[in-house]
């Protein structure tokens, strides 16, 4: 017969309570307890019956994230923070990638695969305002992106803004006049690359400068290869420039490869700026300056939110939801920095 909890509390020494608090990962029990717990669990080869625990909570102990790709180093950076603070509240992370694709961002709301989780963390990146009455779901979820898109739905967003007139007036405080732009933004104007091509712009604007449109190269898919198109644009069209603001760190990667084939120095010639701080920008050559958003804290208060929701119930699926934005940083690293004066 196969054990039961019972069977390892008597072996344990402990109460059956105590059992469940530590297979079901509850921090407050002392180390001592928890390694005799263990202990016992693999002398028994004892197997908690997760059919059973979710039918006697109503949980699966799963919660579900869903984002739109995660061979962009920024979602999966992100999804390995967000699995590192799901489990220290005893959850365990299914991913799903929706690859942008609006279709696939409603299935996400739509699916009976929802079932299977206690809750949802959500990065949308094509839905619209449009589309705020899809978002009335029977289950919690916390946003994560851009915009709020409903106001009873809990949202962690970056200050997109913000952190891209930083990045600007970084490089314009560096003597920095003729700066370049690489990335593209949405129509309606809410995504990550308007809200930051906005930002470049205050603090252009700030500086009494205003932006060349022949120094912006475009680049729907934000990766290394459209960075590196993207900056052939600019340098075709025979415009100078002297600096690089990329809509993220992989874009500036990119355009910097770039940089180097048409013989250009960074940051002696051209200083370049990126946004994400994913982790490769730290061990590029040069390493990359660039925006840190605020990931760790962006991952950790999404769980948050969605842990509290799921122990309030009803009642907070009622109420309004919380808008928190994460602090950012500006790293500042070697793509910018200033050329050591000749002796």
């Amino acid at each position: 017969m196969s054990s039961t909890m019972r069977d390892v509390a008597r072996l344990a020494g402990v109460s059956v309570k105590t059992v469940s608090n530590v297979v079901n990962h509850f921090p407050h029990v002392s180390p001592t307890t928890r390694t005799k717990v263990l202990t016992a669990i693999d002398q028994l080869g004892y197997q908690m019956n997760h059919a059973a625990r979710s039918l006697s909570l109503g949980r699966t102990g799963m919660l579900a994230l869903a984002v739109p790709e995660l061979r962009l180093p920024y979602f999966s950076e992100l999804s390995d923070e967000v699995i590192a603070a799901a489990q220290d509240r005893g959850y365990t992370v299914l991913i799903e990638q929706t690859g942008g694709v609006r279709e696939r961002e409603l299935e996400v709301l739509a699916s009976e695969r929802r079932r299977m989780t206690d809750g949802l963390i959500f990065s949308p990146v094509a839905l619209r305002a449009g589309d705020a009455p899809l978002l009335e779901v029977s289950f919690p979820m916390v946003l994560l992106g851009e915009r709020s898109l409903h106001s009873r739905v809990p949202h962690v967003a970056m200050a997109n803004v913000a952190g891209a007139r930083a990045a600007t007036e970084h490089l314009l405080a560096t003597g920095r006049r003729r700066i370049a732009l690489i990335g593209s933004f949405d129509a309606e104007g809410v995504g990550a690359g308007s809200l930051r091509t906005q930002g470049f712009l205050d603090a252009l604007a700030a500086a009494g400068l205003e932006h060349d449109p022949a120094r912006t190269g475009s680049g729907v898919e934000w990766n290394r290869a459209t960075g590196a198109a993207a900056m052939r644009q600019v340098l075709s069209r025979g415009v100078e420039i002297d600096a690089v603001l990329a809509l993220n760190d992989v874009l500036a990667l990119g355009a910097m490869r770039e940089l180097f084939e048409h013989g250009l120095s960074v940051p002696q010639d051209v200083a370049v700026v990126g946004f994400d701080d994913i982790e490769e920008s730290r061990f590029s050559r040069p390493s990359l300056t660039t925006v840190e958003p605020g990931r760790p804290q962006i991952a950790r208060t999404a769980v948050e939110m969605l842990v509290e929701r799921l122990t309030a119930g009803e009642s907070a699926a009622q109420g309004p939801g919380q808008e928190v934005v994460a602090e950012f940083r500006l790293e500042v690293r070697e793509s910018t920095a200033l050329p050591t004066p000749a002796r």
